[in-house]
């Protein structure tokens, strides 16, 4: 069988999957639904490896994963969702595989900007886009300006992303701000922090799932997530299904957030 006839039909299980637990839907907690969910899509190359596919196959299979959860996301009715998508250590990786990496982004946005534009997805970029090709962080500018009146959900990628670096473009800011007199240095709160984050003007997010089976935070949302509640999925990104987002969304929901009180 081909590369692409091992994908279809993959997939195809993983669909079978995904309607099988449309009524987990239901069940859920309308009052209590996480507002902000982060997700680090991770094992890709995992996924490609144990079925003898080339890892180009697993990024290919993780976009498609990708769709369907922007969809659940907004079928269930959480608002914003954070993709952590490519690292700044991702730079790191063969080149080969950073410009699939990179064709694989453009690709994906051109296919699916009209679509989220009629369904009301608003994107975001997080990181710093002056390190992408030209003709990728192009796309991605058209996008952001194109949804940019969207309200249906906040879709934020995160590409060449680190939270430490985040920190430091935001600390960069700040410093700038304090030396112009834009700002006094007893001004220098953690609301002036967040105000100077890729995410500013967000809620921080609730819920933080990661795939993979990995128990680390890789360096991601490192301000924004600590108070944030955290499910380790033992699943593959490309086998992560909207019955696995539901079972995340459920186990927060039977959760405490004490915040640091006592209750």
């Amino acid at each position: 069988m081909s590369i692409a006839g091992k994908l279809l039909s993959l997939l195809r299980r993983k669909n079978e999957y995904d309607s099988a637990s449309e009524g987990g839907i239901e069940a859920l907690d309308r009052s209590r639904l996480p507002v902000h969910v982060a997700i680090i899509m991770d094992g890709n190359g995992r996924w490609a490896s144990k079925r003898g596919l080339p890892r180009s196959a697993g990024h290919s299979a993780g976009a498609e994963t990708v769709r369907d959860i922007i969809r659940a996301c907004k079928d269930i009715g959480i608002p914003y969702l954070t993709l952590y998508s490519f690292s700044t250590e991702n730079w790191k990786r063969p080149t080969e595989e950073v410009g699939t990496l990179m064709d694989l982004f453009e690709r994906y946005m051109k296919a699916e900007l009209a679509a989220m534009k009629a369904e009301g997805v608003r994107v975001r970029v997080l990181g710093d886009m002056d390190k992408l090709p030209a003709s990728l962080a192009g796309v991605f500018r058209d996008s952001m300006e194109a949804t940019a009146g969207n309200d249906s959900l906040v879709l934020n990628l995160a590409v060449s992303y680190s939270g430490r670096d985040e920190i430091r473009r935001a600390a960069g800011i700040l410093v700038g701000d304090v030396l112009a007199g834009r700002l006094k240095a007893e001004d220098v709160t953690e609301a002036a922090i967040s105000d100077r984050l890729d995410t500013a003007g967000q809620p921080d997010p609730d819920l933080l799932i990661r795939t993979g089976g990995d128990l680390r935070v890789s360096n991601f949302l490192l301000w924004q997530i600590a108070y944030t509640e955290i499910v380790v999925a033992d699943v593959l990104w490309p086998d992560f299904t909207r019955g696995h987002l539901i079972e995340a969304v459920r186990d927060y929901q039977r959760r405490e957030r004490r915040f640091g009180e006592v209750k």
